[in-house]
């Protein structure tokens, strides 16, 4: 326990450090919220990267890679074309128009392209982005405490305080500077976790070769890259299911922001083969991991979740009891930590800025000066902290066999079912109207509970809809409205679009 508490106190204290060098850095509100678009391309391609992929890259797609097999890496095919299809086609698009409209936040960049008389379309994104940001950052608090408690053996609440506090720390000092360098640190510490992990492992079992045969004697279907059982649509669904996950790549503000904060175009060509790197290893290694843990701890007939945790979730951790010394486990329970920091740190200075700047600043105090909205910024941040805290709490004690895949995916498709389409139809058809942009952002936003709450429940579509979950069907919904809308309503000025 002393070793594993040495460690997390040295990473721990470069969080602190880091927060403490950005401090210095922030002079204006833009500074606080997008680093004064001043970022490097190393720092914003392992920023987004670790923001986008969150906790449920180590707890929930190793424990999917356990339980479902080789179908698993559907949803590295499906993130990897969302980062491919975001950095190289839609990245420089947006960070030039962006920069035209002197942009720092989403529903900035959206008031201004859809040049709107009224404050709407500002409201509605903002409303959005904070419900939604906060679900979001409640999974990963969830996360924190799941994470304490397997590791450490500390009381789940416990933990999940301790990791919020940390986070909350360094946030108040650095803001986004603090963010984003605190997120290229850990996503460094992701990506040597997760690669070196299944490197080890396979070259220390006697005979690699055995690995399929063993899985198939397991489970056959674990082998397949269709998944087990005999329905071709359930099939279809869950295959569709995984690779759609990575629509939430192609507008998400917690990514798209990082955009606007790049220093320029140039950076934007380099930095875009480190997130595709970053994304293809990291993500097949995870899948890899569950799929080992599956194959070594595990028999035919055997319940799988009753050796590695509800969902598969507890894989990362046996697998890598079982290949290190202690010392090496305790710099894994700083991975975890850091896939889950990395990401609740950019959500919160997301959120605040939703609220601050687009609520408060814009609509109701267009003259308060930025070093006063500075200090509300930080008000804000901490009281949305503190009521996702409290969301994650409640739903650990209302709903104890909760996933962490599952529990993080909503809170991800809420925010990319409500803002990916508008971002695409916004760069790539200049006759998008405002009134088709609200219409998208309401139809995503409503779209994700009815599938999950409503849709999944009827019989016989039910279990389909389940297996493809809500991001996929909320997508297209949100998209088809915005076109029927813009036609109804169409843009008296058509914009020209940076290419």
């Amino acid at each position: 326990m002393l070793t594993k508490l040495i460690v997390l106190g040295i990473y721990f204290a470069i969080l602190f450090i880091i927060g403490i060098v950005a401090s210095r850095q922030i002079k204006s509100l833009s500074d606080f919220y997008v680093g004064g678009k001043r970022i490097g391309y190393w720092a914003v391609a392992f920023s987004a990267r670790a923001t986008g992929e969150s906790g449920w890259l180590l707890l929930g797609l190793t424990g999917m890679g356990a339980m479902a097999g080789f179908s698993a890496y559907w949803v590295v095919v499906g993130e990897l074309l969302g980062v491919a299809v975001s950095w190289f086609f839609m990245a420089k698009r947006f960070k030039k128009l962006s920069d035209k409209y002197q942009s720092i936040t989403i529903p900035d960049f959206l008031e201004s392209h859809f040049k709107s008389s009224t404050h709407i379309l500002r409201i509605v994104a903002a409303t959005a982005l904070s419900i939604f940001v906060i679900i979001y950052v409640s999974a990963q608090i969830d996360v924190t405490g799941k994470a304490f408690e397997s590791f450490l053996g500390i009381n789940y609440f416990t933990g999940a305080i301790v990791g919020f506090l940390i986070v909350l720390a360094y946030i108040f000092t650095g803001g986004f500077v603090a963010v984003v360098w605190s997120d290229f640190f850990q996503g460094l510490l992701m990506f040597l976790g997760l690669v070196a992990l299944p490197i080890v492992v396979y070259w220390g079992i006697d005979n690699g070769s055995n690995i399929i045969s063993g899985l198939n004697a397991i489970d056959p279907g674990l082998t397949t890259v269709f998944g087990g059982g005999d329905d071709v649509w359930m099939k279809v669904a869950t295959m569709l299911g995984f690779a759609m996950i990575g629509l939430g790549f192609l507008g998400s503000p917690q990514i798209y922001v990082r955009f606007m904060s790049i220093k320029n175009l140039q950076e934007i060509n380099k930095g875009r083969w480190v997130a595709i790197v970053f994304t293809l290893l990291t993500d097949a290694a995870a899948v890899t991991i569950g799929i080992l843990a599956r194959y070594l701890f595990t028999e035919a007939g055997q319940d799988p979740e009753a050796i590695l945790g509800n969902q598969g979730e507890d894989s990362l951790i046996t697998l890598t009891e079982y290949a290190f010394p202690l010392a090496i486990i305790a710099i894994y329970i700083a991975v975890i930590l850091s896939a889950i920091m990395s990401t609740i740190d950019s959500l919160l200075v997301l959120a605040s800025s939703a609220v601050v700047r687009d609520f408060y600043h814009k609509i109701f105090n267009p003259n308060m000066d930025e070093r006063k909205m500075s200090r509300i910024s930080r008000m804000v941040t901490l009281a949305m902290a503190l009521f996702a805290l409290g969301i994650a709490m409640s739903v650990a004690v209302i709903s104890p066999g909760r996933t962490v895949f599952w529990f993080v995916i909503f809170g991800w498709s809420g925010i990319a079912a409500t803002f990916c389409p508008v971002i695409i139809l916004s760069l790539f058809w200049p006759a998008y109207s405002e009134k088709g942009a609200i219409a998208s952002m309401i139809t995503g936003f409503l779209s994700v509970p009815l599938f999950k709450f409503v849709v999944q429940n009827i019989d016989p579509i039910g279990p389909y809809f389940e297996k493809l979950d809500v991001l996929a069907p909320s997508f297209l919904l949100a998209m088809i409205s915005g076109w029927i809308f813009t036609k109804i309503y169409p843009r008296k000025e058509v914009v020209h679009l940076a290419s």
